[in-house]
């Protein structure tokens, strides 16, 4: 099966994956853009505390590490976020065509590193032996970028590719390939 048989019947079928690529994909991509934006909104907030009101790194733990500090000290929540936003661009990728397309697997790339450096993170923990000769897990690019920026940074590259994929996607120009039927109706004159 090639990838665009592939696509068409992700589309097409009676299945979830169908549906969520065909007549749910306008609500599926929204439900997840704003899962995803607000995991962006929390390195946003943990970004604030570090570089503007000087809270110590330790301590910067974003507004739901206010609440919940154990749940964001773990790996297993970055992990499992890092999972979620990889399965999702792979799960909606069909719904895409044309230049959205580009952009949305674009995205998907860049998730896919993130994913492998929360894999071997959370492979540290598991293990109990650490990368690098550490006192704490490390990813790869953290030897030389602080967690906290180089997490920001990769949560950026992910993003940014996905939201002019769905703005391409939702709002396409008259005659592109970018549509679906999820996409809104643009005037011919416009």
């Amino acid at each position: 099966m090639t990838a665009t048989t592939a696509t068409h019947a992700a589309r097409t079928g009676d299945g979830l994956l169908s549906k969520l690529n065909g007549a749910l994909h306008e609500k599926a991509l929204w439900l997840y853009a704003a899962v995803v934006g607000a995991h962006w909104l929390e390195h946003l907030a943990q970004a604030y505390q570090i570089w503007l009101i000087n809270t110590p790194r330790p301590q910067s733990l974003g507004a739901v590490g206010a609440v919940f500090p154990w749940l964001v000290q773990s790996e297993v929540m970055h992990f499992g976020f890092a999972l979620f936003m990889f399965a999702g661009l792979i799960i909606l990728a069909p719904g895409f065509s044309g230049t959205a397309a580009k952009w949305w697997y674009a995205s998907l790339a860049i998730q896919a590193w993130h994913f492998i450096e929360h894999s071997l993170l959370q492979g540290q923990v598991a293990i109990g032996t650490n990368l690098f000769h550490s006192d704490i897990p490390m990813s790869v690019f953290q030897v030389w970028i602080p967690r906290a920026e180089l997490h920001l940074l990769y949560n950026l590259l992910v993003f940014a590719p996905m939201v002019v994929a769905m703005v391409l996607h939702s709002r396409p120009k008259a005659g592109s390939d970018d549509a679906c039927s999820c996409a809104l109706k643009v005037d011919e004159k416009v």
